[in-house]
């Protein structure tokens, strides 16, 4: 496990390079063509990884009911989002890795709800989520770059 954290551990250190380095306005922009901005791209990065590793263990999650119905896959922008959104998604980034990695090392995954992605690929355990994970942020990292060549 310990690549699989390190790996998203990067990928959520480029994400921060997203916050850090855009304005909110830029943040909040929808490039024609695009159906999500950059911040959308990162709420639905934790909520899904919150998804994939803790809700289907049938533990509970860091994030709440409505950051979840905000960025669950289906979802988009509707408002633009406060510089205290921001915030608390950019502090999620790296509270909900890190307690993920503690919760890993004490093996509080005990159970799991298979669950079978858009792309195919089935998990059957929290391990194999956060692997997946990588996978999905990766995904969304491409999207940004692309959004980004827009705002």
């Amino acid at each position: 496990m310990t690549a699989t954290f390190d790996i998203n551990q990067n990928s959520r250190n480029v994400l921060l390079n997203f916050l850090e380095n855009n304005s909110l306005e830029q943040l909040n922009t929808i490039p024609e063509g695009f159906s999500n901005n950059l911040i959308w791209n990162i709420g639905h990065i934790v909520v899904v990884q919150q998804l994939l590793v803790y809700n289907l263990s049938g533990l509970p999650m860091m994030v709440s009911d409505e950051m979840v119905a905000k960025y669950r896959r289906g979802s988009k922008p509707e408002s633009p989002v406060s510089q205290d959104e921001v915030d608390e998604i950019k502090s999620l980034l790296f509270s909900t890795l890190e307690k993920t990695k503690t919760d890993f090392e004490n093996k509080i995954f005990k159970e799991f709800k298979e669950f079978t992605s858009m792309t195919g690929y089935t998990m059957k355990s929290a391990t194999d989520a956060m692997t997946f994970n990588n996978y999905h942020e990766a995904i969304h990292i491409g999207i940004m770059m692309q959004i980004n060549k827009f705002v």
